[in-house]
């Protein structure tokens, strides 16, 4: 393994672990700490920055950064349609999730954001069926987009 792939390896795990954090949060609190999420999302932009000057290849970070919009963007339209269903720390989470998922490339993009609402669709249904939750009943969303990502991750 070279001394890119391992560093690359070493900055999934990282967000892996601050993703472990953020799911144990949300579950408890349904919350998305910003002191987590941004100095989290700043230093993945940052590290992408790094790997960019580096190895003089654009392309991931070109590809992070419209993953970042497009993902972010998309959970900022859900958290205005949604009328308070879907909280700000959502946005800022999938924000981070759309980056590293755009750096590992489209494919992973969307099996990442799909799988999220897949999972988190299943779960609220078990819970609805389970009679431990109606359709009133706030789930936290942010672990299962952490998992999706983990998920697009390893289609990648």
């Amino acid at each position: 393994m070279d001394l890119h792939v391992a560093i690359l390896v070493l900055a999934h795990l990282a967000v892996l672990g601050v993703g472990v954090r953020l799911i144990a949060i949300d579950i408890a609190t349904h919350r998305l700490p910003d002191r987590i999420v941004l100095p989290t999302l700043a230093g993945a932009i940052a590290l992408l920055v790094v790997e960019a000057l580096l190895t003089g290849e654009p392309r991931p970070l070109t590809g992070a950064l419209w993953g970042m919009l497009l993902l972010g963007g998309f959970y900022a339209a859900l958290r205005l349609l949604s009328r308070g269903g879907m909280g700000g720390g959502d946005v800022k989470l999938a924000a981070l999730v759309g980056l590293v998922l755009g750096r590992d490339g489209g494919q992973a993009l969307l099996v990442g954001a799909a799988a999220a609402f897949v999972l988190g669709a299943v779960h609220a249904l078990g819970l609805i069926v389970l009679r431990r939750a109606d359709r009133g009943t706030h789930i936290a969303f942010g672990p299962w987009m952490i998992v999706g990502g983990v998920l697009g991750v390893a289609a990648a």
